[in-house]
């Protein structure tokens, strides 16, 4: 049930790949080679200090103000920014990399922006740099804001291969409705989300594909990403329906 064309109107908004690793105490002193080499795609950059919270039990007789001074030196994270001219952003931090992308409609079919091209592009820049050997994780999500034919069952289940009870609850009387999955898909991980809410005066209704896999070699992480696509695309191609992607190829309002 793989996607195989690009659509006019697609209902991606939103997809985000990372790549987690051991704490990298070198980082700093190799992120100025990195952005040299990424500065073509990224000509944007920026050094973001983000607060972590800090949990301790101080106890009866421990000083507070020794709690907040290794907080304050413990508690930063310093996170190297980037951006594209694409809405593309790229974060780095001592042990994450991730990219996050309004621009890319697909992985890598033709006639496209292909993501992964840009995922290539940094991850093998970043690797040549730091020679990391091992991947604790690579994620690949997808966030889809999908039309809404109408509030009715028939019309909704028309266009969608939904998980929602629907025949037993009447989406026109729905407020919310939730369904979340977790499960394993041979040697990788699958996270699944509908969710159907109102956003102000309209109604949202969301798809979210999150894949991801543990303890990878680094030489093989683009076949790694390649595969965590293939489970997407193929939970996309089952979750949507012939009158959907009419509208995707045409690119109207759902009536």
């Amino acid at each position: 049930m793989a996607i195989k064309e690009i659509f006019a109107k697609p209902t991606v908004k939103q997809v985000i790949f990372q790549i987690t690793f051991p704490n990298l105490f070198s980082i700093e002193n190799k992120v100025g080679e990195f952005q040299t080499k990424i500065m073509k795609e990224f000509p944007e950059s920026a050094l973001i200090f983000q607060r972590q919270l800090f949990f301790t039990d101080i106890g009866d007789k421990e000083k507070l103000k020794d709690i907040e001074d290794y907080s304050d030196k413990q508690g930063t994270l310093k996170i190297w920014r980037f951006k594209s001219k694409k809405k593309c952003t790229m974060n780095v931090s001592s042990n994450s990399l991730n990219i996050n992308s309004e621009h890319h409609k697909t992985y890598d079919l033709e006639g496209g922006t292909k993501f992964k091209d840009i995922i290539k592009f940094t991850v093998d820049c970043f690797l040549e740099i730091t020679k990391i050997p091992i991947i604790n994780r690579i994620g690949l999500r997808y966030i889809n804001e999908c039309p809404i034919p109408a509030r009715d069952n028939e019309k909704f289940k028309s266009y969608y291969n939904t998980v929602f009870p629907l025949d037993r609850f009447n989406l026109a009387d729905a407020n919310e409705m939730l369904y979340k999955t977790e499960v394993r898909k041979e040697n990788y991980n699958l996270r699944y989300i509908e969710s159907f809410k109102k956003k102000g005066k309209k109604y949202q209704f969301i798809l979210d594909f999150d894949a991801s896999a543990e303890k990878i070699s680094s030489k093989n992480y683009l076949k790694t990403t390649d595969k965590l696509h293939e489970i997407v695309n193929n939970e996309y191609g089952i979750t949507i329906k012939e009158p959907l992607k009419k509208y995707m190829r045409e690119g109207k309002e759902v009536s």
